[in-house]
């Protein structure tokens, strides 16, 4: 089908929830994709940071298929070899102790607010259940992660929403501690802003949080589903800040393009959740745990996180080298990057690279992101900072 042909049946029979661009994606291998009429893209979007051993990839494939032949779900009554070896890989490479797996960000984010909550109950009783979050942050789109979501543009059109949430500005200590009172059970960061706008928080304030948290008896609960699996150049972010988090949540790149998340918990809360008071029916399904298995084995390696470290300095390297007006600035860690531009002017300079066949997405008010696979090869690199040299320089 031609792109016109499929568009005008997804405006019968799709809901129109989401903005889309005017391409209609086939096939891909490695950082490159095709549309359905044959134009080639170079993608640095990687599926807002899922594909991250990039496409067709042949190890993932073959464990699809070979656990396809085997058991594709079996619900969590049961246990299964491979959810059990995600579970171990996931604790073992990170210093947590425990793992649920869900299905989504938003999924995972819910569940660690649940977490927090109880092992508040479960030490104070009632009273003790409100979440600092940051200003500018985003943890999804369910009504209880829209309210924790630190952007009042979020809090409409589907209320009530879910109670509990106090907001404190990031890189701001002093602000954190005004938000937390008598009535607070944890504090919910982001390491990288993304969705705000791949904005890094200050490694000092951090510790702070983390000191506050300790002196309080709140959890620190850590937000990785953009930063972790490898995205900034460490499994997860917060082995680049020199903190242990609580709770850490994760999605997106998991299992390198199948739906999956998680919760981690680390020694201090690792038993709140007991059975029956969370649960989910596809969480740590083989299938998607296979494809998991493969992408951990990848990430985890130190000569792959140091050669996604290198790739990020060169594309920060490079675009800063072009000395262009229209770039302010480039940050981020790792191949989670923001590319500073004037905020009237990105829609369009978006657009423009998008058509010269180089797949970018937004964040924030002024940041063109990338997140492209972890695996992009330089010569797809050099191709795709080309096509945005024409743009942006």
């Amino acid at each position: 089908m031609t792109y016109q042909e499929l568009k005008a049946d997804e405006n019968q029979y799709v809901m129109n929830t989401y903005g889309r661009f005017s391409i209609a994606l086939d096939h891909g291998e490695g950082a490159t994709l095709w549309d359905v009429e044959g134009k080639k893209y170079i993608d640095l979007t990687a599926g807002i940071g899922v594909n991250c051993l990039g496409y067709a990839n042949p190890k993932i494939t073959a464990a699809l298929t070979e656990q396809a032949g085997k058991l594709l779900h079996v619900s969590n009554l049961y246990t299964t070899a491979p959810m059990v070896e995600v579970a171990k890989k996931l604790c073992t490479e990170t210093g947590m102790s425990k793992v649920f797996f869900s299905n989504s960000g938003a999924e995972s984010n819910e569940g660690m607010i649940k977490l927090a909550r109880k092992y508040s109950y479960d030490k104070y009783g009632e009273g003790r259940a409100e979440i600092v979050t940051l200003n500018n942050s985003f943890h999804g789109r369910t009504v209880t992660t829209l309210k924790a979501t630190g952007q009042e543009k979020f809090h409409q059109y589907f209320f009530p929403f879910t109670e509990g949430f106090a907001y404190a500005n990031a890189n701001d200590i002093e602000s954190v501690r005004a938000a937390v009172s008598e009535h607070t059970c944890a504090i919910m960061m982001e390491l990288i802003q993304g969705e705000g706008g791949v904005l890094p928080l200050d490694p000092e304030f951090v510790k702070a949080v983390r000191a506050l948290c300790d002196e309080k008896d709140l959890l620190l609960l850590v937000d990785e589903v953009q930063t972790g699996v490898g995205r900034t150049g460490s499994l997860f972010c917060f082995q680049q800040y020199g903190i242990l988090p609580d709770v850490v949540t994760f999605a997106k790149g998991i299992a390198g393009g199948m739906p999956m998340g998680g919760v981690m918990a680390a020694p201090t809360c690792d038993t709140v959740l007991g059975p029956g008071t969370h649960a989910t029916t596809f969480g740590g399904t083989p299938i998607v745990c296979a494809a998991a298995k493969v992408v951990l084995d990848e990430v985890s390696q130190p000569e792959f996180l140091a050669a996604v470290k290198e790739k990020g300095e060169y594309i920060k390297n490079t675009v800063l080298s072009w000395k262009s007006d229209k770039v302010k600035d480039v940050r981020g860690m790792g191949l989670m990057l923001g590319i500073i531009v004037d905020a009237d002017a990105r829609a369009a300079l978006v657009s423009e690279i998008m058509d010269k066949g180089v797949l970018v997405i937004t964040a924030g008010k002024d940041a063109i992101r990338l997140l492209p696979p972890l695996t992009i090869r330089y010569e797809e690199l050099d191709e795709a900072l080309a096509v945005m040299k024409t743009v942006l320089a």
